[in-house]
């Protein structure tokens, strides 16, 4: 038997484990300013509501009146910006993040799932040495796909019995509806859910919370 069984913790990435909201910002402001014509700079709280949601959603939020072509070049422009930014500086992790990654990792298989561009999550994990805590990743930039189709994707080719997705927006949750897994909800995140049963204040808190949901699983 291996070492994990087949059991998994799917993450998020932006609002779950860590915030780059802030180094974001002045990267994409970079870009923009190459477009002097279309007067347009972006805020951390435009940053924020753009969490979760897919590149060509966001294309369309920040450049409503442009055809799509050339606000998706635009978009890809500000996301190789980032990265580079990213790469140099890293984002602001949630509190406890590391601890938390190391107890989980020593029952459960961890992976991360995001809406982001091909890069992005490699960016999380070589800037902080994490890959030796995921085993899969994947994102909607590299598959095409929609956050809950590439949920189904990470737990089908690691051949996982047992799931759960931990997120911080309506998009998440629906995603794990989707797949067909338990949600936990990230109030810490960008999100504004009520009422949701599987909720955690911060990220210390996964490992009870995935403890029961796991010990109840059918």
């Amino acid at each position: 038997m291996e070492k994990y069984g087949n059991t998994g913790i799917v993450f998020d990435l932006d609002g779950t484990l860590w915030d780059s909201s802030k180094q974001v910002v002045p990267a994409w402001n970079r870009v923009l300013d190459l477009y002097p014509q279309l007067h347009k700079h972006i805020t951390e709280t435009d940053m924020c509501g753009f969490m979760g949601k897919t590149l060509d959603n966001i294309a369309g939020l920040m450049f409503p009146d442009m055809n799509e072509n050339e606000r998706m070049e635009i978009l890809r422009e500000c996301c190789r910006e980032e990265q580079v930014y990213l790469r140099e500086h890293g984002g602001t992790l949630y509190p406890d993040l590391e601890k938390t990654l190391m107890l989980l990792q020593d029952k459960y298989k961890l992976f991360i799932v995001s809406n982001c561009q091909d890069g992005y999550v490699q960016t999380f994990l070589d800037y902080y040495g994490f890959g030796r805590y995921f085993t899969d990743f994947e994102m909607s930039g590299r598959t095409g796909q929609i956050k809950g189709e590439n949920i189904k994707l990470v737990i089908a080719r690691n051949h996982l019995t047992k799931a759960v997705y931990v997120g911080d927006t309506l998009g998440d949750k629906e995603a794990a509806n989707y797949a067909g897994v338990p949600f936990i909800y990230a109030k810490y995140g960008f999100g504004n859910l009520e009422r949701e049963e599987n909720a955690i204040d911060n990220i210390g808190q996964i490992i009870d919370c995935v403890n029961d949901l796991f010990a109840a699983y059918n």
